[in-house]
């Protein structure tokens, strides 16, 4: 058995470089988060809400319904989707901390749009959550949401779906904004890379940390909405967390902590959720989520 690669002095670790990126994109994350109704003056300016937004506000993967629309238009191949698939799924499986080898599947699975243009993904983007989002939004996340801003208080979604999607399914319902894996570009084409890392685990809390800094909210009075464990850094960081259509872990936290539970799934939808989801699509929107940030191939 070949033994394990040591650490290179001088060189940062796995979970260096993975702080390190998911600060970059944190932190980038909120730099964006801005739309219209952001620059009105809340009535309780100290507090805020953060939504998740996969099986939090809607019903299902974002990012797999975008890539169903964007498959359905001939924006990549079925086999790019697979392949990106594959690549995230076998990294989450086996646990490779080689920066080099992660570094590698991550720059692998960003790849489907480098090319294109911004404004090309925003108007694709609206017609699709016309076709394929609108109407899987949970109805109760909804009227949470709502309730916040009836009090006065912002609400932002945090996701790890490309910031332009997050930006629109923001706008359409209304809230303040959106914070959302954000994807490098250069006057206006996307170039294939990220900036740090997919808004995911702990990226989100950098993104919401950071947000609080620019908008001077105290985080104690502010509330965050997500189904799954892996949001823990996010929802452990605000004074009021609640879990919504929650996996078996985090529901099983938020019992132990306290913590509101909602579950607006019928009993047979919760159970192929709780498995399907966290097996299936995990892994393949988590390569989705990165893949259409970023490298594609133009059409024509």
């Amino acid at each position: 058995m070949n033994p394990p690669p040591r650490h290179q002095p001088g060189r940062p670790s796995a979970r260096q470089d993975l702080r390190r990126r998911s600060t970059l994109a944190g932190e980038a994350a909120a730099s964006a988060a801005e739309v219209e109704s952001a620059l009105d003056i809340a009535a309780d300016p100290t507090a805020a809400a953060f939504f998740d937004v996969d099986n939090t506000v809607m019903q299902g993967a974002s990012i797999f319904h975008l890539a169903r629309g964007l498959h359905r238009r001939n924006f990549f191949t079925t086999r790019d989707i697979l392949g990106a698939a594959y690549k995230q799924m076998y990294f989450r499986v086996v646990g490779v901390e080689d920066p080099e080898h992660v570094a590698e599947a991550r720059n692998s699975a960003l790849s489907f749009i480098a090319g294109h243009t911004v404004q090309e993904l925003e108007e694709l983007g609206e017609e699709i959550f016309d076709e394929m989002m609108a109407h899987r939004i949970w109805p109760g996340t909804r009227a949470l949401a709502q309730l916040h801003l009836d009090q006065g208080q912002r609400v932002w979604l945090v996701t790890a779906a490309p910031i332009e999607i997050a930006n629109i399914i923001a706008r359409r319902l209304g809230l303040t904004g959106a914070m959302g894996t954000v994807s490098e570009h250069v006057d206006g084409v996307y170039t294939g890379q990220l900036v740090g890392e997919m808004l995911h685990g702990p990226a989100k809390s950098e993104a919401v940390k950071a947000l609080a800094i620019r908008e001077q909210l105290d985080l104690s009075r502010c509330s965050a909405y997500s189904d799954s464990f892996n949001d823990l850094p996010m929802l452990t960081m605000v004074g009021d967390p609640c879990a919504i259509n929650p996996d078996s872990r985090l529901r099983a936290h938020a019992k132990e902590q306290g913590w509101r539970i909602r579950d607006y799934r019928t009993g047979r939808k919760a159970a192929r959720f709780g498995l399907g989801v966290a097996a299936v699509a995990g892994a393949v929107s988590g390569a989705v989520a990165a893949g259409l940030a970023v490298k594609g191939r133009r059409q024509g």
